[in-house]
């Protein structure tokens, strides 16, 4: 799911494409896509762009009239920026809004559809679908640090909560951690302050770090590529490769459709976290630490 450097770098590039033009058409091809009625996307065409704007992980777009196209790519949504009329092209294309000087495509891979597009007007209806996450690259430690201790969870659900922190989601969660050196699976509850403390430089170094080097990545041009998995991050989608910081193999927790990973050297004492389904099938035989996994594959 692009998260908060994406989405952030996704509305640089519309801001310098369809700031202030005109919205000529809307053309919704996916069945599922469109999750209002009232009002109809209809009404925006014609409609200047006054605006572009995150809340959480959409985006969205605004138009003339205090109307609002409200985006949300989901895991496998991608957006396209190509010429004015291109088509909406096989199973993964679900619509094309056709600006002055470009169209934008919205594709979708795989086979659950889960992308959505509403329509809304007003400021009031739009701060309706706020989750109402703290903006975490504009945080003080005092306001992050009650955010994440308002609910004792574990800090990997905690950071990915919408409801606590915006934009963040599995990749970045992962990496956020790794440099914090904490636990996925450390307790909100139990949390010191130097500990919070340094969740939160982290958080704030990690996303900054991150939009810079995907900024410098697309040179100007519209974020093609967009992924969960990058070459240059330290433990998300990296499985068994080497800690940038330790060299011991990442470890991994799945669950779901999901995975967390996590150096066990830097955070977790060496200590390997139990895999749900695996360490249950294994009971006795799930290695305890690193260095008895280790042991096991010599």
């Amino acid at each position: 799911m692009p998260e908060l450097p994406d989405i952030l770098l996704y509305l640089e590039a519309l801001e310098s494409r369809v700031g202030g033009k005109r919205l000529e058409k809307a053309r919704v091809a996916g069945p599922f896509l469109l999750r209002t009625v009232e009002p109809p996307v209809e009404a925006c065409e014609g409609r200047r762009v006054t605006g572009l704007r995150r809340v959480g992980k959409r985006i969205v777009f605004g138009l003339e009239g205090e109307f609002f196209l409200v985006l949300h790519l989901m895991i496998a949504g991608r957006l396209h920026w190509k010429e004015r009329g291109a088509k909406v092209h096989g199973k993964i294309g679900l619509a094309a809004l056709d600006f002055e000087g470009g169209t934008l495509l919205l594709t979708e891979a795989g086979s659950k559809r889960r992308a959505s597009l509403h329509v809304v007007r007003g400021e009031e209806a739009l701060l309706a679908m706020d989750p109402g996450g703290l903006e975490v690259l504009e945080s003080e430690l005092g306001p992050f640090g009650a955010a994440l201790v308002r609910e004792n969870h574990t800090l990997k659900r905690a950071l990915t909560d919408p409801r606590l922190f915006s934009g963040i989601g599995n990749a970045w969660s992962d990496e956020i951690l790794h440099r914090a050196r904490l636990s996925p699976l450390a307790m909100t509850a139990r949390l010191g302050e130097e500990e919070i403390a340094r969740l939160h430089r982290s958080a704030k170094e990690t996303l900054r770090e991150a939009t810079e080097r995907l900024r410098r990545e697309a040179a100007g041009g519209f974020p093609e590529g967009v992924t969960a998995f990058r070459d240059w991050m330290s433990v998300h989608g990296r499985h068994r490769k080497p800690c940038p910081a330790c060299g011991e193999p990442v470890q991994r927790i799945v669950y779901a459709e999901n995975e967390t990973n996590y150096c066990a050297r830097c955070q977790t004492g060496g200590r390997l976290l139990a895999d749900r389904s695996l360490s249950r099938l294994l009971k006795s035989d799930w290695p305890r630490t690193i260095d008895e996994l280790e042991e096991r594959h010599r």
